[in-house]
């Protein structure tokens, strides 16, 4: 239980990760950086940034779920 808790943590970690830098940039951010400053209109409609916010809160929740998971079943142990 232990061992597939820490594989779903660092799935996550990546995902939350590589989802957070993929939100459209509002400005002088790491977004900037790859690109997202730049006024173009590849970025996407409406939609598809709220199914990534979505997609972002989801991920994050079953990051923190399984944080406080791990949590639990170390101290108990």
């Amino acid at each position: 239980m232990l061992l597939a808790l820490e594989i779903i943590l660092v799935i996550t970690s990546i995902l939350l990760i590589a989802l957070v830098l993929m939100h459209k940039g509002t400005g002088g951010g790491l977004s900037d950086m790859f690109g997202g400053g730049m006024s173009s209109t590849i970025g996407g409609s409406s939609v598809a940034e709220r199914n990534l916010d979505r997609i972002t809160v989801v991920v994050g929740l079953v990051w923190a779920a399984t944080i406080i998971g791990l949590g639990l079943i170390i101290k108990v142990s």
